[in-house]
Parts: structure tokens; C-alpha cells; sequence
């Protein structure tokens, strides 16, 4: 009797486990989509600090304090006015141009 009620227990724990590593892959999720969430170009900006690839919301710009990026224009990056973020179908997204 006592190896059955152990069992259901450790079941239970299981269960309680998956649950709970769904429910948080689902608020990771929705965090990493709130960060690009806009409503007009002026609510993004580049993601990272040194040669930007991408965009997010302006409330997560990266802190810049104490960083030093090279003066290289890497190419498939926003450097050099070689792109720029807008806000496409309510997220950010950076757009290369040639």
C-alpha cells in the first residue's frame, strides 16, 4: 500500500513538472514577442549595442554605457546607414537596403 501511494506521488510530481515547464516556455514566449511589439517606426531601434542586425521596442534598447564599438561598417549589419529598423505589421524588424 505504501509503494502505491509513492507512486501516485511521484507521478503527481511529474505531471506538476511538465506542467509547470510549459507554462513557463509560454511566458518566455510572450516576453520575446513583447520586445518587438510596435505601433510606428519610432518605437524601435537597433537590438544590439555594436553592428546591429536586428530591432526591438525602445523600452529594451540596450544599455550603451561603457561600451566601444569599432568604426568597421560590417556589411549585413544597420552600420553606416546600410539599414534601419521599422515597424512592419506591429513588430520591428531591421531592414537592409541594397
Amino acid at each position: 500500500m505504501q509503494k502505491g501511494r509513492l507512486i501516485l506521488i511521484l507521478i503527481g510530481l511529474v505531471i506538476l513538472a511538465v506542467i509547470g515547464f510549459f507554462i513557463a516556455n509560454k511566458i518566455g514566449e510572450s516576453n520575446s514577442q513583447d520586445n518587438n511589439r510596435c505601433i510606428s517606426d519610432s518605437d524601435c531601434v537597433p537590438a544590439q549595442v555594436c553592428h546591429p542586425t536586428s530591432c526591438v521596442n525602445k523600452e529594451f534598447e540596450p544599455n550603451k554605457t561603457g561600451i566601444s564599438c569599432t568604426q568597421v561598417c560590417e556589411p549585413g549589419t544597420l552600420d553606416c546607414g546600410q539599414g534601419s529598423c521599422f515597424c512592419k505589421n506591429n513588430k520591428c524588424e531591421a531592414v537592409l537596403r541594397g
